[in-house]
């Protein structure tokens, strides 16, 4: 199981919102084998990765995208380099 954080503001921003739905949408490629998991950036998960802007996504502990949107593409193929594991 891959797993993708999705950091952001709570409430959410509108670039929070759409990195959230960038990260599901590239999770429904991969049926059964990714989890999209939404934290708030200033929350303790967040510390290891020193989060300095949202939206950050991080795909199994590697930070992939840093204040902007990740496009779902983009996603898909960070998860399918850790299914090939």
């Amino acid at each position: 199981m891959v797993t993708i954080k999705v950091f952001g503001t709570i409430p959410p921003c509108a670039k929070c919102k759409r990195a959230e739905q960038e990260a599901l949408k590239a999770a429904q490629e991969f049926p059964g084998q990714v989890q999209v998991v939404k934290l708030d950036a200033l929350g303790p998960e967040a510390e290891p990765y020193g989060l300095m802007s949202t939206p950050t996504i991080v795909v199994e502990d590697q930070v992939v995208a840093r204040g902007k949107v990740a496009r779902a593409q983009e996603l898909a193929t960070h998860i399918a380099q850790y299914l090939k594991r």
